[in-house]
């Protein structure tokens, strides 16, 4: 089994979260291409984009944000670099049919030379759920049945797949996705379940630290320490041995790393990362804070100072 600590800690780029609310004033007269060049440029491995179509108003004036469709994004952010890896951080299964989600994941990858990676969440906004049509109290048993289904829909042949919800037969999608059989699948969030669809059904788990004062906005359980989620990473492989599950495996944990100093919050976080990949780590998520492009790019070289260049 593939464990956190046997190789570099690999470095995913999130665009700040109040970026899409100020976009205009954020991006000024650049692209959002040119964001993802500098990720690449300073030498980090992944870019991310979130999924809210349609948030509710009291959740945005608690501390939720906007985002651009991740598809439509990322693929902006793919087209302007070569090797620098494109994640959904997080796709939220139930607000898509997965067949539809299935084709959008199969052309970027496959316009995108192999490069995707698709983090998944269940999701926790129910106001959001319903202004999309979509089944909230289901969304648990129609996740696990969607990632079935855009693997069945990912072979490129004639596809014959029993469910509940999304039964086919006689169908076939392509292109299929450059990355063989298909790109891979990350989970979202700190509980027991999302531990559980990962050493299930997955290539990835995808927790987040935040206090226990966050949990009941996110949905999802408090991680406030490395020692946690040491625990946690080792009942996930205890879960994977069980089905006897041997294929490499990614953590890629989000940090929160305090402060509004740049190079302050980058000696933090290369401080920590040795403590992260011994946890289990093997993936670390930064979410900047620069409130324009170029205040990002700033953002950008000190971390790399402390976290790419330092090591090479």
């Amino acid at each position: 089994m593939t464990r956190g600590g046997a190789a570099p800690m690999r470095i995913n780029i999130q665009l700040p979260m109040g970026a899409i609310k100020h976009y205009d004033r954020w991006i000024g007269d650049g692209q959002l291409g040119d964001f993802a060049r500098a990720v690449e440029d300073a030498g980090f491995d992944a870019v991310s984009m979130t999924d809210h179509p349609f948030p509710p108003d009291g959740w945005l004036k608690t501390g939720g944000h906007h985002a651009f469709d991740p598809f439509v994004a990322l693929s902006f952010m793919a087209a302007a670099t070569s090797s620098l890896r494109l994640l959904t951080n997080l796709v939220i299964a139930g607000y898509r049919n997965p067949y539809l989600a299935a084709k959008s994941i199969a052309s970027l990858d496959r316009l995108s030379g192999g490069r995707l990676t698709v983090g998944m969440g269940a999701g926790y906004l129910a106001a959001e759920f319903d202004a999309l049509g979509a089944d909230f109290e289901g969304r648990g048993p129609r996740f696990d049945e969607s990632i079935l289904a855009m693997r069945a829909a990912w072979s490129g042949e004639t596809v014959e797949h029993d469910s509940e919800r999304f039964g086919v037969h006689g169908h076939t999608m392509l292109p299929r996705p450059v990355q063989d059989p298909h790109p891979p699948i990350w989970i979202g969030g700190n509980s027991q379940r999302a531990m559980r669809r990962a050493a299930e059904l997955a290539n990835g788990w995808m927790p987040f630290f935040q206090p226990a004062s966050m949990a009941g906005i996110t949905g999802t359980p408090a991680l406030e320490t490395a020692d946690e989620l040491a625990r946690r990473v080792a009942a996930l492989y205890a879960m994977r041995a069980e089905r006897g599950a041997e294929s490499p495996f990614d953590v890629c944990v989000g940090t929160l790393v305090p402060g509004d100093d740049p190079r302050e919050r980058a000696e933090q976080l290369a401080a920590f990362v040795p403590t992260l990949a011994e946890a289990g780590a093997t993936w670390a998520t930064v979410e900047l804070r620069g409130r324009t492009l170029a205040d990002c790019v700033t953002e950008l070289d000190a971390f790399a100072e402390h976290l790419v260049r330092a090591g090479s």
